[in-house]
C-alpha cells in the first residue's frame, strides 16, 4: 500500500463520515483541507481522539487492537447493516436482470486492519517497516468485514479485491485474509493488486511495462472498468476505507469505511 499522503482527520469527524453511505457526486465530502491557514490540532491531542476513536489498547502480546465496543466498532456496524440490506435487494434485482451482480473490496483498512502499524510508528509510514509488517501476514480482521464477504458469496454475488499493494505482496495478503475468514475467491481472477512491472493492458493510459504514473484514482477505477466493461460483472458495491478507493465511477453504490489514521490522495 502506498501512501503518498498521511493526514490524520480529527476522530469525530471521521465517524460521521465513516457512518455514512459515500454517495455518488460526493467524492471529496468529509475530507478536510491539507492546506488550512488556521493553527492546526494539536497532534497529541489528536492522537488521543484517535484511541478514544478505537478504544486502541495493548493485547497481552503487546499488539495494538481495536475496541469491538468503540465508537469505530458502532460506525463500521453501521455501514454494515445498511450494506448487507442493499446487497440483498440488489442482488436479487441483478439475478432477475440477467445480469451478473459482483463487490469490490478494498484490503487494508478494510478487511486487514492496520491500527497496530499506525500506532506502533506514530502514524508515519515506511516502505521496509510497512512490508515487513504485511509480510507478516497477522493483521486482525476490521470488525464485521469479513463476514460481509461471506455474506455477499452467500447471496450469489461474485466477490472481488481492488488492492494497492503490491504483486510482490500477494502470498502475505492472501495468507492474512484467509487467516481473518475472508477466504473467498483468493485466486488471482479476483485479487487485483499493482504490478508495476508488468501492468495489466486495461491500466494502459497510465501505466506500461518499467513505467507507472497511475494515480490511486485512475488504478482502482480502471480495475473495476475491467471487471465491468471485459469481464462481463455489474458491480452492486464498492468498499473503501479512503476516497480514492471509491472515486472514478464503475459501481452503483459505494461504502466508505472510516479511517482517521492516514489519508491517500
Amino acid at each position: 500500500m502506498h501512501k503518498s499522503l498521511r493526514i490524520a482527520a480529527v476522530a469525530t469527524a471521521c465517524a460521521v463520515a465513516g457512518g455514512a453511505l459515500y454517495g455518488a457526486g460526493a467524492a471529496t465530502a468529509g475530507q478536510s483541507t491539507a492546506n488550512s491557514t488556521h493553527e492546526p490540532y494539536n497532534i497529541g491531542l489528536l492522537v488521543k481522539d484517535i484511541d478514544a476513536y478505537y478504544g486502541t489498547a495493548a493485547d497481552a502480546n503487546g499488539v495494538y487492537q481495536a475496541s469491538p465496543t468503540s465508537p469505530y466498532a458502532k460506525d463500521l456496524a453501521s455501514v454494515d447493516k445498511a450494506a448487507r440490506k442493499y446487497i440483498d435487494q440488489a442482488a436479487r434485482k441483478a439475478h432477475h436482470k440477467g445480469e451478473k451482480p459482483a463487490v469490490v473490496f478494498d484490503i487494508d483498512d478494510t478487511l486487514l486492519l492496520s491500527l497496530d502499524y499506525e500506532k506502533r510508528y506514530n502514524y508515519t509510514y515506511n516502505a521496509t517497516t510497512w512490508a515487513d509488517y504485511v509480510n507478516r501476514a497477522d493483521r486482525p480482521a476490521v470488525f464485521g468485514s469479513p463476514e460481509l464477504v461471506q455474506y455477499a458469496e452467500k447471496k450469489g454475488v461474485e466477490v472481488f479485491y481492488n488492492s494497492g499493494l503490491s504483486e510482490a505482496q500477494r502470498s502475505a495478503a492472501v495468507e492474512n485474509l484467509k487467516k481473518i475468514g475472508a477466504d473467498v475467491n483468493l485466486d488471482t481472477d479476483h485479487v487485483f493488486l499493482k504490478d508495476k512491472a508488468n501492468p495489466p493492458s486495461y491500466l494502459s493510459a497510465c501505466a506500461t511495462p518499467g513505467t507507472w504514473t497511475c494515480t490511486t484514482v485512475q488504478y482502482k477505477s480502471g480495475t473495476r472498468a475491467h471487471i465491468e466493461k471485459d469481464l462481463g460483472y455489474e458491480i452492486i458495491a464498492n468498499f473503501g476505507d479512503q476516497y480514492s478507493d471509491l472515486d472514478g465511477g464503475y459501481a452503483d453504490r459505494t461504502y466508505k469505511l472510516p479511517n482517521p489514521t492516514y489519508f491517500v490522495s
